[in-house]
């Protein structure tokens, strides 16, 4: 117990010089500490860092310096500076700066970009991209980039377990910056950074200017291509219908950083040592509709300097503001500039417009100061502090209680106008597949004698000024709401709680906008929903913004299931513990379809029966035409028996079936596809290549494939027509491959394999029917006249002529034989 004690006033002897000698932290917040203590106190731990081979050690050559946080794992972050320092813990111990090994040949081991991918950081390294997988310590080169990139860009999704969110987390682009666009090399990824393709806009040759950045901008469901041109920078984008005209241009008078703040909001920043931009809405321009009046001036705009309310600089441009670090959360931005300043304001996520407000002066910045949030109250600077001792490095770090601060009265800063904004919905994400709806409700609490006025808007409609509470998405082209709030409760306290109830579905079904202003149906996209208060006072710090991400696409817990209430099995046709004892049935070759060359089957084909996954078949007589019956659960809950387009492909190739329509009887206006049609156009193996993404519908008319061949089958079943299938006189097992086509109907792949047993059909004749019936009447003549002739015979005068008739038609057969084996040994074309 002594020595501890003893250990415990030594250690403190020890930190009081360093502590008492940096005046940082005078905001209200925990006096500055350095992330190393354990190591500061006890010496010997740092004889773990040592270098192990041959390595180089990473640098950031910017005059500014960045620290990049991971949007999901928040004490997992890259410092970029004179050194490069990745931490696991916040940085609360001391680090070694990042290394890479000298195997991987980098060169000038230059860090000019790094994004984390999941569990993998990406860096740009000497103009390469390289994967260090942080969780094993393993670095690796990602597979497919030919050319030198500059950047890395990507975002994270944080919802565990969902697709849609996983996909997001996996695409990351590489690219060049600075090159022009038409000649331009840009990579794109699917799965984190592993291995890149090669990835072409499609209007690339058409764009005039260099490349300032490409992003998937996942609130708006889209690529965007930062155009740079005579000193304008504007947005260019993949999709209808943002991809017909290039957005709205900016001021682009030096290089800009380009930062995406976590969540998926559709916010945009910008930013340089002399400028700083912020984009409401991923710079995408107003669709010009007569009930959304478009945003006056440019989508790309400056942030402003204020003061107590008042304007001091419409941006920072040209002011004596040089940025040197800036960090942002959620609807939060701060900033350190080398004037030792710090500023901190609000994104204007609903307001329109962003400013910041510098804090009390303070001595905070230094070369190596960096900013990063630790939640939207608490920022923190960090300055990574030498040892002479010893390679690590230890952090100072000055934690300041934003809220703090903000109170002080020489800030002029106004009350917050709302005391509790809450919702089930918040930091959620939620899946509407086609034609469906999502309810979500809010409550606020305003300040006493404060009242809410609700108003649903698009993110860049200019705001009223006595609307309090708003409802955006951020991608109005796919996405449409209705609001309404009402007086819900009151408080002990005698405020009034309010309700807002938000009803969301797609844009299309509300019937509003033109549809030359929205989005495909047919194509998933996300939307991000806020709520918050417009115009929000920058000291409502704690009250973020209410945020659900919602993925316009498919609901995984959907499923179809094939009706089977009358089975072969409950029948007595069929044995279950038959079936489940490894059952083998045999297909006539002659059933079979052929092959792609048009050879037939040379043989029988002999199949196991997989009981575990189809069970007992479902039982069908031959002579009823037949349909299946499709259900439709989502999850253990059935939704609705499917009515929609499908087709029926049966898995081992039998044919003995027929459709009962043909195209002219099932009122197409132009030729349908059919199997022989979509296997001749599939690329490679994998899913059904007949699906919702290929499937045309042959009830429109159509120039490219008019109705040539009207009596051809109709192979589609479901939908606008009563078609059915007629099976031949086979009985047998059938298992079927059932795909739902119809593109409006969900944005899952629907598939499901059944079975069904055929039955009743008698077999088939060996002869043909009327030559049997010839044959039998011919013998039956034949048998009435022998019973009426040979009566009449005596044998005395009959019997030497039957022998002599006999004996003639015997020795005519013989001859006959032989002049026949005669002509078989002298070959063809010999005479006799």
């Amino acid at each position: 117990m002594l020595i501890s004690i003893l250990i415990a006033v030594a250690a403190t002897m020890r930190l009081w010089p360093l502590v008492g000698a940096q005046p940082l932290c005078r905001w209200g917040c925990p006096p500055c500490m350095r992330g190393g203590w354990l190591t500061l106190e006890l010496k010997p731990l740092r004889l773990r860092f040592t270098l192990r081979g041959h390595r180089d050690a990473l640098y950031f050559p910017s005059m500014t310096t960045y620290l990049i946080q991971h949007p999901c794992k928040k004490t997992t972050a890259l410092y970029l500076g004179r050194q490069v320092f990745f931490t696991r813990d916040n940085f609360e111990n001391s680090l070694l700066p990042l290394t890479i090994p000298t195997s991987m040949m980098v060169g000038q081991p230059e860090v000019s970009s790094a994004h984390f991918a999941g569990s993998q950081l990406l860096l740009v390294v000497n103009q390469k991209v390289y994967m260090y997988d942080y969780t094993a310590g393993i670095w690796n080169a990602p597979e497919g980039i030919q050319h030198p990139v500059s950047h890395v860009s990507g975002d994270n999704c944080c919802f565990v377990g969902n697709t849609f969110c996983l996909e997001i987390s996996n695409s990351v682009f590489a690219y060049l910056r600075g090159e022009q666009i038409p000649q331009a090399n840009m990579y794109f990824s699917n799965n984190g950074g592993s291995s890149f393709q090669k990835f072409t806009y499609e209007r690339q040759a058409e764009l005039v200017g260099t490349l300032g950045g490409i992003f998937y901008l996942h609130s708006l469901s889209q690529v965007g291509l930062l155009v740079i041109n005579n000193r304008k920078g504007m947005f260019a984008y993949s999709d209808h219908p943002l991809n017909r005209s290039l957005g709205l241009a900016f001021d682009y008078n030096e290089t800009l950083e380009v930062l995406l703040p976590p969540g998926q909001s559709g916010l945009l920043i910008l930013w340089s040592q002399n400028s700083l931009f912020s984009s409401l809405n991923a710079g995408a321009q107003p669709p010009p509709m007569a009930q959304v009046p478009p945003l006056p001036g440019q989508i790309m705009e400056t942030i402003q300097v204020q003061k107590g309310g008042q304007t001091l600089h419409p941006s920072i441009f040209g002011t004596n503001i040089t940025i040197h670090s800036i960090a942002a959360y959620e609807n939060g931005l701060a900033v350190l500039t080398q004037e030792n300043h710090l500023y901190y304001g609000s994104l204007g996520v609903l307001s329109g417009s962003s400013y910041i407000i510098k804090f009390p002066d303070q001595k905070v910045w230094s070369p190596e100061a960096a900013l990063m949030f630790l939640n939207p109250g608490k920022l923190q600077i960090l300055t990574p502090l030498p040892d002479a001792a010893s390679p690590a490095y230890d952090f100072q770090k000055c934690v300041v209680n934003i809220q703090a601060i903000l109170m002080k009265p020489e800030l002029h800063v106004e009350k917050c106008r709302i005391e509790l904004m809450d919702g089930f919905f918040e930091e959620k994400m939620y899946t509407m597949d086609m034609n469906s709806e999502l309810e979500v409700t809010a409550i606020l609490i305003p300040r006493p004698g404060m009242s809410l006025i609700p108003q649903a808007r698009l993110a860049w409609v200019p705001p009223q000024p006595q609307t309090i509470c708003k409802v955006v998405v951020s991608n109005p082209y796919s996405l449409g709401l209705k609001t309404t709030i009402y007086e819900y409760d009151n408080t002990y306290d005698g405020n009034v709680v309010y309700k807002l109830d938000i009803r969301l579905k797609q844009q299309h079904h509300w019937g509003w906008f033109d549809p030359n202003f929205t989005s495909s149906i047919k194509r998933p996209t996300v939307s991000t929903l806020t709520v918050d208060i417009a115009n929000k006072e920058v000291s409502c710090v704690d009250l973020k913004p209410l945020t659900a991400l919602i993925s316009i696409g498919c609901d995984q817990e959907k499923k179809i299931v094939v009706q089977n209430k009358i089975s072969a099995c409950s029948s007595g046709i069929l044995d279950p513990r038959v079936l489940q004892d490894n059952y083998t049935y045999v297909i006539e070759k002659g059933s079979l379809d052929p092959s792609p060359g048009g050879q037939a089957a040379a043989e029988d084909l002999e199949v196991l029966y997989p009981f575990r996954d189809l069970g007992c078949p479902g039982l069908v007589y031959y002579e009823t035409p037949w349909k299946p019956v499709i259900e439709l659960w989502h999850g253990d809950k059935f939704a609705e028996l499917v009515e929609a387009e499908f087709v029926l492909r049966e898995v081992h190739g039998l044919h003995t079936f027929s459709y009962a329509l043909s195209a002219g009887a099932a009122g197409c206006r132009s030729q349908p596809q059919n199997w022989s049609s979509v296997l001749l156009s599939a690329h490679g193996p994998g899913r059904a290549p007949w699906s919702r993404e290929n499937y045309v519908s042959c009830h429109s008319a159509s120039s490219h494939s008019p109705l040539r061949w009207p009596d051809v089958q109709y192979e589609i079943l479901g939908g606008q027509t009563d078609n059915k299938i007629i099976f031949e006189q086979r009985n047998g097992i059938y298992i079927f491959r059932l795909s739902i086509l119809d593109p409006y109907y969900s944005y899952c792949h629907l598939e499901t394999t059944f079975s069904i047993y055929v039955y009743g059909a008698y077999p088939l004749p060996l002869f043909v029917p009327g030559v049997v019936i010839v044959l039998l009447v011919a013998g039956t003549l034949l048998a009435v006249w022998l019973a009426h002739v040979l009566p009449k015979l005596t044998c005395t005068d009959h019997v030497p002529k039957i022998k002599e008739a006999y004996r003639r038609l015997c020795w005519r057969c013989h001859r006959l034989c032989r002049c026949f084996r005669s002509r078989t040994k002298q070959g063809p074309g010999k005479p006799p």
